[in-house]
């Protein structure tokens, strides 16, 4: 068989983006030495070239629509743009990572091609229940949010129509969707990665764990990597720590790190509080993986994650955790057997699952961690992906 061509579109890559940019950058580091791919990444852009990183990998720089405001996302969908790469490399497969306009935009820009490509998607947000189910359930419309929820999936059908594969990372996502109208045929469980050199127990700090201890060694320490946003459990977090401090007799230790609309939430907790610490924007992910490694404790606490990947990255550190009880999170913490799931999203609740891990078996936690993260690696990820490819364009 000749060597299989791959064209890679996603309005949802950004420069500074989370999960969605590090699947793609894992994607080319697969690809770049791969003798029998070429995988092409349309990536949006301010202005338009070609880098060529090397015979199996090459990036089409596209310029795209950029979002008014603070945002460094830009929106790719007119049909004369998407057909360059198309009529340039005559793909074999195509996959697009992000539900909105863009499926049925590519689907129609690949018509009328000589040979049609194979069209995949890979289902990066579950969309419906994160940005629609959600938005009306916390204004208190739960009727409401079942039949958004219902429309969203009807919209997202009708996006997919033409295309032969759906990739996900997550069994309860997979299982909703096929509730809400797509075929098990048309499903795929594809697990992302983590790095396993970078992301390990041996990455931790004493210097940093004697600093979080503070004279302490059996003070708690815990690290929050997220978003802040009441989506990634910030608000929760911050309302249960005054009940957590109550209940355990001293203030755990917590390291905040990045940044998001919550960040005054944090600045002011800080102040407040001798042992919470805010790190700034941590670069690179040596100085994650050292900070993750120096902890005890990670949270999960989004119950609407499709994958997770730091969730893997904590577990393959050796944190326990505690995990919101659905999505991805759930399915982690309930394979691993690291720690508790948050059981009701209260304040009250995240106190009590904390306090319960601070009784438990701390080594014995770190070490159902890390075993159950080695089964997820970057290679394995995009051998099984590629495997999957090869088997569409065969028939």
């Amino acid at each position: 068989m000749s060597r299989l061509v791959i064209v890679d579109y996603n309005n949802f890559w950004s420069p500074s983006g989370g999960g969605v940019r590090r699947y793609h950058l894992e994607r080319m580091k697969f690809y770049k030495d791969k003798a029998d791919a070429l995988l092409v990444f349309v990536q949006n852009d301010g202005k338009t070239f070609t880098e060529k990183i090397s015979d199996s990998l090459i990036i089409e720089h596209t310029k795209a629509f950029r979002f008014p405001g603070n945002w460094e996302y830009r929106f790719l969908w007119k049909n004369a743009d998407l057909k360059v790469a198309l009529a340039k490399y005559n793909p074999d497969i195509v996959e697009v990572g992000s539900p909105y306009i863009l499926p049925r935009a590519v689907s129609k820009a690949c018509k009328g091609m000589p040979k049609p490509p194979i069209l995949t998607g890979f289902w990066h947000a579950d969309f419906p229940v994160t940005y629609v189910r959600r938005f009306f359930e916390k204004w208190k419309m739960p009727r409401i949010a079942k039949i958004a929820e219902s429309v969203a999936f009807a919209y997202a059908r009708f996006e997919y129509k033409n295309y032969a594969k759906i990739e996900a990372s997550c069994d309860e996502v997979l299982e909703r969707m096929n509730r809400f109208g797509f075929s098990k045929e048309r499903l795929d469980w594809i697990p992302l990665g983590v790095d396993l050199e970078t992301f390990t127990p041996t990455a931790r700090d004493e210097n940093l764990v004697d600093e979080l201890k503070d004279g302490d060694p059996n003070r708690l320490t815990i690290f929050f990597p997220h978003r802040f946003c009441d989506e990634k459990g910030l608000r929760l977090f911050l309302e249960a720590y005054p009940i957590l401090v109550e209940k355990l007799g001293s203030e755990p230790a917590v390291l905040f790190a990045g940044t998001g609309p919550d960040l005054p939430r944090v600045q002011e907790a800080a102040q407040k509080f001798k042992h919470i610490r805010y790190e700034g924007f941590i670069h690179g992910e040596a100085e994650m993986a050292r900070h993750y490694a120096s902890v005890d404790l990670g949270l999960a606490l989004s119950g609407w994650e499709t994958f997770g990947l730091s969730i893997l990255e904590s577990l393959a550190c050796g944190n326990a955790l505690v995990a919101a009880n659905t999505g991805a999170a759930a399915e982690h913490l309930t394979k691993s057997g690291a720690g508790v799931l948050l059981q009701t999203r209260t304040p009250e609740a995240l106190a009590d699952a904390i306090l319960q891990i601070s009784k438990m078996n701390l080594a014995e936690l770190k070490q159902n961690a890390e075993a159950y993260a080695t089964k997820f690696s970057w290679k394995n990820c995009f051998e099984k992906q590629f495997s999957l490819y090869q088997k569409l364009v065969q028939g």
